[in-house]
């Protein structure tokens, strides 16, 4: 008995080992070179692995950004420019600095703007309610306040306001990983650029209902009526959708938009001075009068020039002398 159980430890261990043997083997056969450079990458990379560039985690990114010819199509949000430049030292690429960008909640829903028309009593998450139904308001296409951004953001930048049951986006910790934007099932969080010294002009509504749906639903809802496309002379606003959007790379941040929308949907933030809407309306008025003027001397100077070749062509009858 004793021996049968020597012999069957031995075979075990001689079995073990043969084994080890072959998976050593086969490890070298197949064995995949693995580009130093990668760890490299890594190691300057923010560790967040929040998605946000892409990929799965900085090591995907790393991985990527080594394989790929150029860096052109590869950035880490959360990093930023400073660490793009690190990458590229490493790889010896050249990188284009990109604008600083933050998140933004494009959603006029406060409590005031948009009362509940109903009282949902179930599971917190905005994902959830959204399955569910449209929502706890008139408006089908608003915040639903249940926080599933602020719990998806890993750097504390986002919280709820419990006055205007909205999210609100800490510009000095937001990082633009985009997780909030992913989170929200009703896509209001749009990453837009930071603007210079943090200005900028947006749209706060989503709502593509007509507008009498949109403003019943929501009293600063964007009713699609165009005045802000018709005021900016910079093309920087489309109407599509019933909805207006602003084109931050176009918008020169005048403010006129904001002060001629009837419903307070566009919002400009961080300007060293209040709106004073007066100013800016006097100031379109001015213009649109010059231009109607301007307008009517070309319509008349061009109704002259084509009067001026028929007088010159009509004959002149001679005069009758007198008997």
């Amino acid at each position: 008995m004793q021996s049968t159980i020597i012999w069957i430890i031995a075979i075990v261990a001689l079995l073990g080992l043969l084994l080890a043997v072959v998976l050593y083997f086969v490890a070298e056969q197949f064995k995949v070179e693995e580009d130093p450079r990668i760890d490299e990458v890594e190691k300057v990379m923010p560790g967040a692995n929040c998605g946000g560039c892409g990929f799965a985690g900085c090591r995907a990114f790393a991985d990527a950004a080594v394989k790929a010819p150029n860096l052109d199509n590869q950035f880490c949000p959360v990093g930023g420019n400073d660490v793009m430049k690190k990458v590229a030292a490493i790889l010896g690429y050249e990188v284009k600095e990109k604008a600083p960008m933050v998140a933004v909640v494009r959603c006029n829903g406060t409590c005031e703007n948009r009362p509940k028309t109903n009282d949902y009593d179930g599971y917190a998450s905005c994902r959830v309610k959204a399955a569910l139904y449209s929502g706890d308001t008139g408006c089908a296409f608003g915040c639903l306040g249940c926080g599933d951004c602020v719990s998806a953001c890993q750097f504390g930048a986002l919280s709820m306001d419990p006055v205007t049951g909205l999210p609100v986006v800490d510009e000095a910790k937001c990082t633009a990983c985009g997780a909030c934007v992913k989170a929200c099932p009703k896509a209001i969080i749009e990453l837009r650029n930071k603007g210079p010294r943090g200005m900028r002009m947006y749209v706060s509504c989503v709502n593509k209902d007509k507008g009498p749906a949109a403003k019943k639903a929501c009293s600063a809802a964007c009713i699609g009526c165009g005045i802000c496309a018709k005021t900016c002379t910079h093309d920087a606003i489309v109407l599509e959708n019933n909805v207006a959007y602003v084109d931050f790379a176009k918008c020169k941040l005048c403010r006129e938009c904001e002060a001629m929308c009837p419903t307070g949907a566009i919002h400009g933030v961080n300007f060293p001075k209040p709106l004073d809407k007066d100013a800016v309306k006097s100031r379109i008025a001015e213009r649109n009068r010059k231009a109607k003027e301007a307008a009517a001397a070309a319509a008349a100077a061009a109704k002259a020039a084509q009067e001026a070749p028929k007088a010159a062509q009509t004959p002149v009858e001679p005069e009758k002398k007198e008997e």
